[in-house]
């Protein structure tokens, strides 16, 4: 027998949905064999075997699950992965360990119908149902589980559950929960009209990072205005010589590779109260899909050339529209650039993508009156580049001496070549 796990799709996973199985239990399983659709934080993913035998499915479509939970078996006979108990989509999933109130033992939690509505807060003693995620999240917003209770399958309680009670006004124990009036979908009132839109889970996963990286990380912005002449003059030039053509977000990826060579704090992270330093630049592009936003990695962009990093980012760009974009184009990303400039954005601050110590907000370059060392008034394109940086890393100068080494590369673009 093999245990199947929840598996690490994603550097930054910490927890999984199961969207969908791809089999069911009893049929024969072989190594890459499709197993399972599986939603991470920052994509869905279909999961491959790595062993052969029969499937026993053990967690059920929707579960939200941690990294090493086992989802699954794989046992030597069809019969015994068919068994009765697993006929309607399995059993629910082993339990982790959980926090258990002072003097409670451990014993196993009784079992909740589907239908059964979600639990109270738990009461002194009483076991909690909390992911390890939820736990952690809990610790650094200092939110007391014991007040919440879960959204998660069988009243677990998961990350969403305690980044909302964060953001809101504590509850105390004992509490009545008031519900909202009307009926969700359409409604009337001062707004008039009111549509409920449900949230697809790529989307739910989004909000929960996104609140979680404003809520734990300390971050703050320093900006420069960039003088784009040369680097658009340089496109210009590559145009009838560089297939594909390098577009100017090709440029600044190129640039921010190269700036962090030198500046090791801001291809790095603060995690579990120490630091890393990355020896390899991996960057991040910011891409919009179909109602979502995904983070592809171009990897060693400092030692790509601009012909490879076009190449790189267009197939990558086309993969996350389509949907096929890998687990493996998603992970190991040390520095994420967003540009908002072809929509016209001026100028805007990026959020954080956790664990990576800082993000760069590219805006739109727009001709501008620049005044020269000379004094001379001239009409040149400025952009304006705004880095988000984790504080706990990256202090108010390292960020200002990383933005002027941008600046001076995508200046004096000829660098970009070597």
């Amino acid at each position: 027998m093999t245990d199947v796990i929840m598996p690490r799709l994603s550097d930054s996973m910490e927890e999984g949905t199961i969207i969908k199985w791809l089999k069911r239990s009893g049929d024969a399983v072989a190594i890459g064999d499709a197993l399972a659709d599986i939603e991470t934080d920052k994509a869905t993913v279909t999961y491959e075997a790595d062993g052969d035998g029969y499937l026993q499915i053990i967690a059920r479509e929707g579960d939200t699950l941690a990294i090493g939970v086992t989802i699954a078996r794989l046992l030597a006979d069809a019969e015994s992965a068919a068994a009765p108990e697993q006929a309607n989509g399995g059993a629910s999933a082993a339990p982790e360990p959980e926090l258990v109130g002072v003097g409670a033992p451990a014993e196993p939690a009784a079992a909740v119908a589907p239908s059964a509505p979600a639990p109270a807060p738990a009461s002194p003693g009483q076991r909690l149902k909390a992911s390890p995620v939820a736990r952690r999240i809990a610790v650094e917003l200092g939110v007391d589980l014991a007040l919440l209770s879960g959204t998660g399958p069988d009243g677990r309680i998961v990350k969403a559950d305690v980044i909302a009670a964060g953001s809101a006004p504590a509850p105390h124990a004992g509490d009545a929960v008031v519900p909202a009036a009307g009926a969700p979908g359409e409604g009337t009132g001062a707004k008039g009209a009111v549509t409920v839109v449900e949230l697809s889970r790529t989307q739910q996963l989004i909000a929960r990072r996104m609140a979680s990286a404003k809520a734990t990380v300390p971050e703050f912005q320093v900006s420069v205005e960039v003088d784009a002449e040369a680097a658009l003059e340089l496109r210009e030039q590559l145009r009838n010589t560089a297939s594909p053509l390098p577009s100017l977000n090709d440029l600044i990826v190129k640039a921010c590779a190269l700036a962090l060579r030198q500046h090791q704090q801001v291809n790095g992270a603060y995690v579990d109260g120490h630091f890393e330093l990355y020896s390899r630049v991996n960057i991040g592009v910011a891409v919009a899909g179909e109602g979502t936003l995904v983070v592809p990695t171009v990897f060693d962009a400092d030692v790509k050339s601009l012909v490879e990093i076009a190449a790189q980012t267009r197939a990558l760009a086309s993969q996350v529209r389509d949907g096929s974009v890998s687990p493996a184009d998603l992970a190991g990303g040390t520095f994420t650039v967003s540009n908002l400039g072809m929509l016209g954005v001026a100028r805007f601050t990026a959020v954080i993508n956790p664990p990576q110590a800082a993000i760069l907000a590219v805006g739109a370059a727009s001709p501008r009156a620049v005044v020269g060392s000379d004094g001379a008034i001239s009409v040149r394109r400025v952009m304006e580049l705004t880095l988000s940086a984790d504080h706990r890393i990256v202090y108010g100068a390292d960020g200002a001496e990383f933005l002027a080494s941008v600046r001076k590369r995508l200046e004096r673009p000829a660098v970009l070549l070597l």
